[in-house]
């Protein structure tokens, strides 16, 4: 676990780590560096969106918006967070909303990759 590559994400936590190994099982080290180069770059860190989820109580929806919940964004904006109450859920449960939001990414991410590999 410790010398994983998966190791160098921040604010990785045990969930995501073990969802990373089963979903990049049988993957040689090339393609194991590009789902990570591309994976990294989409990624939400736990540790960000906490921060995001408190910017929202200035920016209503902001963390909405940064996890592509574009519809669920404009209702907070409308609605200043759902009288704040929809923020202040967000701000418990924000490790969960990064967690969703980066399980779509390691889809994209392994779709990618894949695709890249028929390519050569």
């Amino acid at each position: 676990m410790y010398n994983s590559p998966f190791m160098m994400l921040p604010g990785i936590s045990p969930q995501e780590f073990s969802y990373l190994q089963t979903a990049t099982t049988g993957f040689n080290e090339q393609q194991l560096n590009g789902f990570l180069m591309i994976y990294s770059s989409k990624r939400r860190s736990p540790d960000d969106m906490i921060l995001y989820c408190v910017l929202g109580f200035f920016v209503p929806g902001l963390a909405r918006f940064l996890v592509n919940q574009i519809g669920m964004g404009i209702l907070y904006f409308l609605t200043y967070g759902l009288c704040a109450i929809g923020t202040i859920i967000d701000l418990v449960n924000y490790k969960d909303l990064a967690f969703e939001y980066n399980q779509k990414m390691v889809f994209e991410s392994l779709q990618m990759v894949k695709m890249g590999n028929r390519i050569q």
